[in-house]
């Protein structure tokens, strides 16, 4: 993501593609969650944040060797809050067509299978 106005992706969209890869993939390391989502983690780190503070993900670390991996997981009030807040939120204002879901998939499908 360049920064140029075709590459940008509002705020809510970001915490919608977090919490469904984080969802999808059960939980991931901070660096692929980020590579995932097509984020750069020095500009979004505080949503990352912001999202754990709220209690919508879980940060826990790991030890790999010497080095300590941050790993992250979705909680019940994240997936609680994609489904009653950021579904419904894109319905009304869908992405535009060069801003789709990175997977196109649904929290709905996902939790159903």
């Amino acid at each position: 993501m360049s920064g140029s106005p075709s590459s940008y992706r509002d705020r809510i969209y970001i915490v919608k593609d977090i919490i469904l890869k984080l969802v999808e993939y059960g939980e991931l390391n901070q660096t692929a969650l980020v590579s995932f989502c097509g984020l750069n983690l020095k500009k979004h780190k505080p949503i990352l944040e912001d999202l754990e503070a709220n209690g919508l993900i879980r940060r826990t670390e790991k030890m790999v060797g010497k080095r300590t991996v941050a790993i992250y997981s979705t909680t019940p009030d994240g997936i609680g809050f994609c489904r009653t807040i950021l579904e419904p939120y894109e319905k009304m204002f869908p992405r535009r067509k060069d801003d789709e879901e990175p997977t196109g998939i649904r929290l709905g499908v996902l939790l159903l299978v």
